[in-house]
This record gives C-alpha cells, structure tokens and sequence, in this order.
C-alpha cells in the first residue's frame, strides 16, 4: 500500500485546519500534532466533520522529541511532514523574543531530527513575507536579499530558513520547500474553520469582524501618515484556502524531485497589494456592515507595504490564487457571525 500519511503539526491551527481538508481531498491522509494553544477542541470536531471521519490527533508540542517519537511510533511511517506550528504574532513577539526564538526554533530542529532518524523525506516549512524586512523594491521575488526582520518573530523565519538550506547542504536525506506566506484571510465556504483567535485578535481581519459585530471596541488603524496612497499599510492579502492548496502542491513537487537532498522556496500571494483603508472599506461594501474605527499611532515592527511576485509558484508549482480578497471577506464575515457568534 502507498503511504499517504503526512504529520500536520500545529494542524488544528488556522491555516494547519485549512490545509488538512485541502490535503484529505488530494488523497492524503494527515495526522495531526497540537498542543492547542492558539486553536480549540472544537475545530478539531469541525475538521472530522469535513473530512467525515475522526482525524488522527496527537495532543503535545513538536518541540518534545519524546513526543514526536511516539507520534511516529503510533502513525508512521509518513510520507512527509507540513510544518505550521510555531507562534506568530509580531507584537507579541518584540515584548517576548526569548520566547518565540526557543518555541519556533526547537520546533523545527525537533522534527528536522525525527524525519532524519525515519526517513521521513518531504518536509513543507511555513515561512513568512517578513523575512524581506522592508524590501526597497516592489513586488518581491523569491531572489529578492532578505533584510534584517522589524521583529523577533520574522528573525525566526529567517533563521528558519538558514537552518533548512544548512540542513540540505549538509547532505540530509531530506527533501525541502519553504513556503512564503503573505496575509492569509477568510474562512471555509462550510463556515465550519475559519480564523479562532485565542484572547484578542493580533491580525487585521478578525479585528475588523469583531469591531463590526459589536463584540469589540473600535478598530484601530495604526498609522495615516505612511508612503502610500491613503497613508496606511499595504499587505498581500491571500484567501487561506488558496494558501491551504499551496501546501498540497508543494507536497507533490518534492515527490518529483529525484535528489534525496532538495531545497527551494516560494512565494505564496496574490501579487496585489491592498492597503489597511482599502480593506476595511471593502468589507463594508460587500457585507453592509460599517465598522467603528479610530486612526492610532504607528506600530513598532510594522513594513509600510510588501506585496508578492508569484510568478515562480505559478511556473514550478503550478499553483495562483484563485479567490478574491472579497471572497475572503465575505466568508470571514460568515464565519464571526456564524461559528464565532
């Protein structure tokens, strides 16, 4: 029989639900790793809903090689491993660096380690747009020269990578792709997963849906006075569900690649930038929903704008988004007044 198996660690998680589904639908059979503390139990009964079975789950933290090894003990051998778990907040991050270089770090070197010991060859990393820093040229490329991070959280990506490409040079039998996200947003069309913030939101689109809802103060926007054309942020805002089929292609690329050492990357965008005011006025448009909202002061760790040249995923890997930002506006609006109200 052909293993399928594939080990999600942080898969209850929000992009990890996400791509679970999208990898159970490409015939894939994940297991999932998670110590539960940005998700919920309940996600976990919505993805066996999905699925229409009881997914494998695993309670723990990746970085405890006791606990990777009796996850392969109990489900091995897999076929590869998509690697979410991590902390991800840059404000967090700048207040607790200590904290996120240790989780993010030793997550990663504890699972490097297990696929190494059992031969577990394709390993899909989650990387993030904030390892360009604040690039001078617009939209970046995957050769486009990394900058120092604007904060602890993207330095961990960074450094991330560096230990991946170490890893592969060092001639590990282990077969790389790192995948650099945007801004993921949205939620499931079935409004079963979709975005779960634990305590207060740290991402823009929560934010607005629970400012709208009422089930929050007023929505801060963090600066006017940017280089942009309203004065506020640009990002590459990208349907989690497009993001979530990206892991699936990436998966299938490594299985091409005749190498036993590989690595490489991409960018996974849209390749349009939106800005903060440009969002939250769409969202208004397309729900009908006004959100109260203030203009505050700048944010330490904030990039004025970044945007995504998904050129080289759409080539290689055969993968572009294929859903809107009003897409995922709508079905985040579905989600908060749905599964969230």
């Amino acid at each position: 029989m052909t293993n399928k198996r594939i080990l999600v660690t942080g898969g209850a998680g929000y992009i990890g639900s996400h791509t679970v589904i999208e990898l159970i639908a490409a015939g894939y059979e994940p297991v999932i790793l998670d110590n539960l503390s940005n998700s919920d139990r309940k996600i976990l009964k919505n993805i066996n809903k999905l699925a229409g079975y009881q997914v494998p789950f695993v309670f723990g933290d990746c970085a405890d090689p006791v606990i990777v090894g009796k996850v392969y003990k109990k489900y091995g051998p897999f076929k590869g491993i998509v690697h979410f778990a991590a902390l991800k907040a840059v404000q967090e991050s700048i207040h607790q660096p200590l904290r996120y270089y240790r989780n993010n770090l030793d997550g990663l070197m504890s699972l490097l380690e297990a696929a190494g010991q059992h031969g577990t060859g394709a390993f899909v990393f989650s990387s993030s747009c904030t390892v360009y820093g604040q690039p001078d040229k617009l939209p970046v490329r995957e050769t486009t020269p990394l900058k120092d991070a604007e904060c602890p959280y993207g330095d961990t990506k960074e450094m991330a990578e560096r230990i991946l490409h170490a890893v592969v040079r060092g001639g590990a039998a282990l077969r790389i792709v790192a995948l650099r996200y945007f801004n993921p947003i949205g939620a499931h069309a079935s409004g079963l997963i979709g975005e779960l913030p634990i305590g207060a939101p740290k991402n823009l689109v929560p934010l607005v849906t629970q400012a709208a809802a009422g089930n929050r103060g007023q929505l801060t926007v963090y600066g006017d006075d940017y280089n942009t054309p309203d004065g506020t942020c640009i990002r590459d805002y990208i349907h989690v569900v497009d993001l979530a089929k990206a892991h699936v292609r990436a998966l299938a690329y490594l299985q091409k690649q005749k190498e036993p050492s590989f690595y490489d990357i991409f960018n996974v965008g849209t390749g349009r930038g939106v800005s903060v005011m440009e969002l939250l006025r769409t969202f208004e448009k397309e729900t009908g929903v006004k959100v109260p909202y203030k203009v505050g002061p700048r944010r330490a760790g904030d990039i004025e704008k970044i945007y995504a040249s998904v050129d080289k995923a759409t080539k290689v890997l055969g993968w572009k988004a294929e859903l809107t930002v009003k897409d995922a506006l709508k079905s985040a609006w579905a989600w908060e007044t749905g599964y969230c109200a």
